[in-house]
């Protein structure tokens, strides 16, 4: 590993030094015999240089004698330092954890030595930190252990770090080890002492605090800075007090992938059962205890790592029920996944404000691991639900600010990563996963209530943020995955409804199409056919259906589905009038046109008897019908009604609801079709104006009147200019949209066919 602490001077320099001293004293005798024979009489001479001769040896013998005491009071001074009787063996005080097996030579370990070896400049403290299991006392082990092991070390001090008095314990036991205080010695004065000589040798040692997860226990009894000593801190903990200026705080992070199925192929061994290794890997969140774990009861229970992946997707299952008992844990585990982090939410949650950590790492165990919204904890239902479900204060009122004291607890403990100037924070799953363990069912319950309607209530009703709501689809789609049937059993299916309406809107068809597939096969299970639940995501589904491009089979849905409305509901329920609306629209793609214009001019009919002329309903039923009759081949009558329409929509609804929108957008393309194309052109650029300040640059609405502003284009005579206006909007739907959308596959075609057309006039 090479040396990494700052050399000591040498002993050899006092052997030279008492080499000297011998030299001269012989230097001097043999002067002392030559002289008669090489040196000329003179009168007076003998005596006087014989007085010198003399002179010089007592001189000498006096040098001699110096440095004897020099080197003897050296020798006195150091003797407490001298190691015992034996050699020069590195003096341990407490016990080094044994090394793991298949232990993986992970990137902190490198970052640990290099820093080390940085001389000078080196880090004399260094605190890792990092939740619960990622490894941080086998890291510091094994620093610990190579350079014990390597010769690089007088002294290495290991101290389980779990009280004040645990730490003084170990630094007293190291000073009696050392000799430098008395063997009765008080152990605050011992542990003084041993501070004191660290602070002043110049030999090499090495202090170790693990688990130090209440930083106010070493206050007072951190080692100091000394070029020949290190201190290395392992804690949960992320305060900024473990981060001064003489410390430097390392966040010892997961497995890397490859790390996690490395251990997993040493661990298990056999070939033959590794396949899906890397799956496990991700499904156990590379966290180390956690690969360990699983590998010891894979090896156990003769399974494989599929047969294991199936087991902890298993919702049914408690994860301490997939690993080995308490009394069979790998690697001198002191507990088990589950049970890791208990004492640090028990820590969080007795911080102030008291009793608010726990249940909100409850709700953010309903989430999504990798970004929870922080704002849905600032909800009303949010904030009513900690104040009853707090462990103190009942009913006491709880505000915004303490839910952010309370986040800020639980990232101190590293069971939450929260940026305080961030919008979201992250929780590793298996912290999720043995959070909802220990819920009870009615505890479950309330939270998925309060998830579900946090999420509704933050829910942009207008989405013109992508990030924005892919984050809150996440969490929907994680709310469903981590309680399944309980989120239709609590009553909370709005935010089903809104999640699937979010991922088609966004241009995610078939995803819509496939979860609410599920979803109404779930309701069928759980509430029967004739539940309105299962109607309601029946009619979605048979929407995204169409949506997908299967305009025939959507209409077939919808028919089928009228045919349960009526019997259930009756004609002139919502779900009934709205089923009749899509069953005319999909007859009418599925080419129908005829069949989709009666069915329409019928349902005006109700609606204007059910809500009135100038309900939104109507409006949008005039609408479909208008459009309708253009299709049928009265472009000019068409066009005609949607005027008529837009005045009365602008009057009743305002210039910017959907309604009033879809209507603009419908007449600027009627009126291209019918031949307009100047005035497509100039309404479809004043609509997309509006759809970019409203809906945002990316939007599918947004997206969509581009093309149509690129085709009305190409009419009217600038084929060169919709194919460039074409090429960008390919790009932006490919990146917003993905390959199979409708509309990336509109655009794509319409691209194709004005790179393939000559200039035209206006009228061609």
């Amino acid at each position: 590993m090479g040396e990494i602490f700052g050399r000591r001077p040498p002993r050899r320099r006092v052997v030279v030094l008492l080499a000297l001293a011998l030299l001269t004293a012989v230097a001097a005798v043999l002067l002392l015999r030559r002289s008669p024979v090489t040196l000329a009489p003179r009168p007076g001479w003998a005596g006087t240089e014989q007085a010198g001769w003399i002179a010089g040896i007592v001189s000498a013998v006096f040098s001699l004698v110096g440095t004897v005491a020099a080197v003897q009071a050296l020798r006195t001074t150091r003797a407490a330092e001298r190691p015992p009787a034996g050699g020069t063996r590195t003096i341990r005080v407490g016990r080094i954890p044994q090394p793991a097996s298949w232990f993986q030579d992970r990137r902190a370990r490198l970052d640990l030595a290099r820093a080390a070896r940085a001389g000078r400049t080196a880090v004399l403290t260094q605190v890792l930190s990092g939740m619960g299991g990622v490894g941080k006392t086998q890291l510091a082990a094994q620093f610990a252990r190579r350079l014990a092991d390597s010769g690089e070390l007088d002294l290495l001090v290991w101290a389980t770090a779990i009280s004040r008095d645990a730490i003084i314990a170990a630094y007293a036991q190291a000073a009696r080890e050392l000799r430098v205080v008395d063997p009765t010695a008080d152990p605050d004065q011992a542990a003084a002492a041993l501070l004191t000589w660290c602070e002043q040798t110049d030999r090499r040692w090495l202090v170790v605090l693990d688990n130090l997860d209440v930083p106010a226990d070493a206050a007072g009894w951190w080692p100091p800075a000394n070029r020949n000593g290190r201190t290395i801190v392992t804690t949960r903990r992320r305060d900024a007090v473990l981060g001064a200026e003489d410390r430097t705080l390392v966040e010892v992070g997961l497995f890397t992938g490859e790390e996690a199925v490395g251990y997993l192929t040493r661990a298990v061994a056999d070939p033959a059962r590794l396949a899906e290794a890397g799956q496990l890997a991700a499904d156990l969140g590379h966290l180390p205890l956690a690969v360990a774990q699983a590998a010891a009861f894979i090896r156990d229970r003769g399974l494989d790592c599929a047969g294991y992946r199936r087991m902890l997707l298993d919702r049914r299952r408690r994860l301490d029920d997939l690993v080995p008992q308490p009394d069979a844990l790998p690697d001198d585990h002191r507990a088990t996944v589950a049970a890791t982090w208990s004492l640090s939410i028990d820590a969080a949650d007795a911080a102030v404000p008291v009793g608010l950590a726990r249940p909100l790492l409850e709700l953010a165990a309903l989430l999504d691991p990798n970004g929870v919204p922080t704002g849905l904890f600032a909800t009303p239902a949010a904030l009513a639900h900690l104040a009853t479900a707090r462990a103190v204060g009942e009913g006491a009122r709880v505000q915004a600010e303490d839910v952010t004291r309370a986040l800020h607890n639980l990232h101190r403990l590293s069971l939450v990563t929260h940026d305080p100037h961030g919008s979201s924070l992250r929780v590793h799953a298996l912290v999720q996963r043995a959070t909802r363990d220990r819920l009870t069912d009615a505890q479950l319950v309330a939270a998925v209530r309060v998830a579900a309607a946090a999420l509704l209530r933050l829910w942009p009703a207008t989405e013109v943020e992508p990030p924005l709501s892919q984050a809150f689809r996440a969490n929907a789609a994680a709310l469903r995955d981590h309680v399944g049937d309980l989120l239709l059993r609590a009553g909370c299916h709005e935010v089903l409804f809104r999640l699937y309406e979010s991922l088609g809107e966004s241009g995610l068809v078939r995803a819509a199409f496939d979860g609410l597939a599920e979803v109404v096969a779930d309701c069928l299970r759980l509430h029967g056919p004739d539940h309105l639940e299962t109607l309601r995501f029946r009619n979605q589904r048979a929407f995204w259906q169409g949506r997908t491009g299967d305009a025939a089979g959507a209409a077939d849905a919808f028919a089928e589905l009228l045919t349960d409305c009526l019997r259930v509901v009756g004609p002139d329920d919502p779900l009934t009038l709205t089923t009749r609306h899509n069953v005319a629209y999909w007859r009418g793609e599925a080419g129908d046109v005829a069949g989709a214009v009666e069915a329409t001019a019928q349902l005006l009919t109700d609606r204007l008897r059910l809500h009135g002329p100038e309900h939104p309903h109507t409006l949008n039923t005039r609408g479909s019908l208008a459009w309708l009759r253009a299709e049928a081949g009265d472009r000019a009558g068409a066009v005609t009604a949607l005027r008529a329409l837009l005045a009365d929509c602008q009057r009743v609804l305002g210039l910017e609801h959907k309604t009033t929108l879809s209507a603009r957008n419908g007449l600027a393309w009627q009126l291209g079709a019918a031949g307009e194309h100047t005035a497509a052109i100039a309404e479809t650029r004043v609509l997309l104006d509006d759809y970019i300040r409203l809906l945002g640059v990316d939007h599918p609405q947004t997206l969509n009147a581009r093309r149509n502003l690129a085709w009305w284009r190409g009419k009217a005579g600038d084929p060169a200019g919709a194919a460039a206006a074409l090429a960008g909007l390919v790009d932006d739907c490919l990146r917003v949209l993905g390959p199979d959308h409708p509309l990336t596959g509109m655009v794509v075609e319409s691209l194709a066919y004005w790179r393939g057309k000559p200039r035209r006039t206006a009228d061609g």
